[in-house]
């Protein structure tokens, strides 16, 4: 099966809520029900941001508990900043790393009202098809 259904999938990491403070999102594990997915990447998607910089940082673990942040090596495009002028955009950042645990952190400065987005994590080409869906 080589179709998209059959060889991606999609976690949540930061849900889509209005944000006015820095938030570390979920981990993501790239072994989901039972199959390791080789690829992943981190998709930030906005609504309204109405004020403040919202800077995102793509961090990994090996245990689900540590994090620290991807270096850029291991990341395909760029780490998004969000801000005033970036409403209803989509940002995708891929991940070359091989640690197991992925998630999305926002660093947010000078907001009061801040923005709406969230963050999810694609995971593609698992060693096992096809995937079993959420």
């Amino acid at each position: 099966m080589r179709d998209a259904y059959a060889n991606v999938t999609v976690r949540e990491t930061l849900a889509i809520v209005a944000r006015t403070a820095s938030a570390n999102g979920t981990g993501v594990d790239r072994v989901a029900a039972g199959v390791m997915f080789q690829d992943a990447a981190i998709i930030v998607h906005t609504g309204t941001i109405t004020d403040g910089t919202h800077a995102i940082d793509v961090q990994e673990s090996d245990d689900n508990t540590t994090f620290t942040s991807v270096a850029a090596a291991e990341l395909q495009g760029t780490e998004p900043s969000i801000g005033a002028a970036d409403d209803n955009k989509m940002y995708v950042v891929g991940y070359k790393g091989t640690k197991r645990y992925l998630r999305a952190a926002v660093t947010a400065s000078g907001t009061t009202s801040g923005g709406i987005y969230g963050a999810s994590v694609l995971l593609a080409n698992p060693r096992n098809a096809p995937v079993v869906q959420p």
